[in-house]
């Protein structure tokens, strides 16, 4: 399997629709072009599991290595484990689910498809990349389109939120970089020459003064992306403004990048500085959890309260991080997936209500269910996917960050574990709040006694692009929800590996 069509893909598409001119040709391209990067992500998924049960235990499969640029020692080397896998197919979910959503985009067609098959390149390469700079380079790709599309194409303060998500991305980056060179610069091959090559310094013993100093850029650095408190403030605006496929990309795959960063590159790598501060991540993530669900309580914006949410769930990632224990990182890879997807869902069904309903105010939704049923019913359950029913995904992931948090035994631990259990209330309430008003709640009439206008006559009720996208997300979500199994199994192996190196300072497992 050779991994480098996971990039050359997305990149053909993006250069198959610069030269179409109308409208639908782009659409049409890019839904082939997205459908096939699904295809191939599920090839990958076969071909990996027959790898792994026919005995292969290496840490990477599918490795290639080339040198990019000999002279600092980078190199294109990428490969993947059950970690990366997971990863990839929330991509392949989300971005076939976005160029759906975005079917009827007019204003500027065939450069808002461009912009978003670009991104989807970004996250391939991020999660495939085995080399510290190739990696870097595919999380910069991923960082410039999303300024465009949420200045162009946004609504709301977009020049605003889209400088400010630019500003604090970037400020990330360059905290990854100095982390990234400071490893770099301390790494010996067994030759005097530096590496970029995460499986060499993974083996490598690098000192512990040196990692306190840099851990914290790489962790910060990649935190930014995955709303580290209190550095989230570029979430809710970014968010909010963007256009409903980049939300679902924003949410459900570029935080993603911030966690896959924290843990494949500043925990693996510096497992020592990660058992030192430990305990200062468990208190951002702790905080972040119980702020970020207060915080959604006050919204009264269906974009707002869906990215605050936001804030609160991708903490039960850097918590489950952070407490270094195998199950509490698997959860916290689940918890990634699960709420890529869930997310995304939720961003979806909001697009759909807004494009009808021209608000997203809560106080002027309401009986939603009577004249959307489909579009309703899909927003109901991503709600009760991020409260964490039983049977779908948020649950299972939720599930497996406590329980493998309540494996320390110390004090301090488990008051993070009841402290981020307790959010799930919180959730419960502002979920079932928004549903009962906006969703349950009694349609609001006008003046003269009758329904608003545009919500009457017409195509009112979702589309077939939009059922589609829905549905696809929502498969992803039970198949998670009802059999964890196969996720679990699939991210062991990665989880392990992490373990090995975790274990040398920390002897719980």
């Amino acid at each position: 399997m050779n991994l480098s069509l996971l990039i050359i893909l997305p990149l053909l598409t993006a250069l198959a629709i610069l030269p179409l001119k109308a409208s639908k040709q782009v659409r049409v391209v890019s839904l082939v072009g997205a459908s096939m990067q699904f295809i191939l992500v599920f090839i990958l998924l076969y071909f990996y599991w027959n790898e792994r049960s026919s005995g292969n235990t290496s840490v990477m499969l599918f490795e290639n290595n080339y040198p990019w640029y000999a002279p600092l020692h980078i190199n294109y080397h990428v490969g993947v484990d059950g970690i990366s896998v997971a990863m990839i197919l929330l991509t392949a979910f989300v971005v076939l689910a976005g160029v759906l959503v975005s079917w009827n985009v007019e204003k500027l067609s065939k450069e808002f498809f461009f912009l978003l098959l670009l991104l989807s390149l970004g996250a391939y390469g991020f999660f495939i990349s085995l080399d510290l700079f190739t990696l870097f380079f595919f999380l910069e790709v991923a960082v410039i389109p999303k300024f465009l599309l949420i200045g162009i194409w946004g609504s709301g303060r977009k020049e605003y939120s889209a400088m400010k998500l630019a500003l604090m991305l970037m400020t990330g980056s360059a905290l990854v970089f100095v982390g990234l060179l400071g490893l770099y610069f301390n790494t010996n091959d067994g030759n005097g020459q530096h590496t970029f090559d995460i499986l060499q310094i993974a083996q490598m013993n690098i000192p512990v003064s040196i990692q306190k100093i840099f851990f914290p850029f790489a962790f910060v650095g990649f935190g930014i992306f995955g709303a580290l408190f209190p550095f989230h403030t570029w979430v809710p605006d970014g968010h909010s403004s963007a256009p409903t496929a980049a939300s679902m990309f924003l949410a459900g795959i570029s935080m993603k990048l911030g966690g896959y960063g924290c843990l494949r590159v500043a925990t693996f790598l510096m497992p020592e500085a990660a058992h030192q501060y430990s305990w200062i991540i468990i208190v951002l993530a702790s905080i972040a959890i119980l702020y970020g669900a207060f915080a959604t309580m006050m919204q009264t914006d269906l974009k707002y309260i869906n990215a605050y949410s936001s804030v609160s769930h991708c903490g039960f990632v850097l918590l489950g991080i952070g407490m270094l224990t195998k199950t509490a990182i698997t959860g916290a890879v689940m918890q990634m997936v699960s709420h890529g997807l869930m997310t995304a869902l939720f961003f979806a069904s909001i697009g759909m209500i807004y494009d009808r309903t021209h608000t997203r105010q809560v106080a002027q939704l309401g009986g939603l269910l009577k004249i959307m049923p489909f579009i309703s019913t899909v927003f109901v359950i991503a709600g009760l996917c991020s409260l964490g029913l039983p049977g779908f995904s948020g649950f299972v992931a939720e599930v497996t960050v406590f329980m493998g948090s309540w494996q320390h035994a110390d004090n301090f631990y488990r008051i993070a574990t009841i402290i981020a259990c307790a959010s799930i209330v919180v959730t419960a309430v502002y979920i079932l709040r928004a549903v009962g008003k906006a969703i349950m709640g009694p349609l609001p009439l006008t003046a003269e006694g009758s329904p608003p206008h545009l919500w009457r006559g017409g195509e009112v009720d979702a589309r077939w692009n939009e059922k589609w996208a829905a549905a696809l997300l929502i498969v992803g979500i039970v198949m998670i929800g009802v059999a964890p199994f196969w996720l679990n199994d699939l991210v062991t192996p990665g989880t392990e590996t992490m373990m090995k190196n975790i274990g040398k300072v920390v002897m719980l497992k």
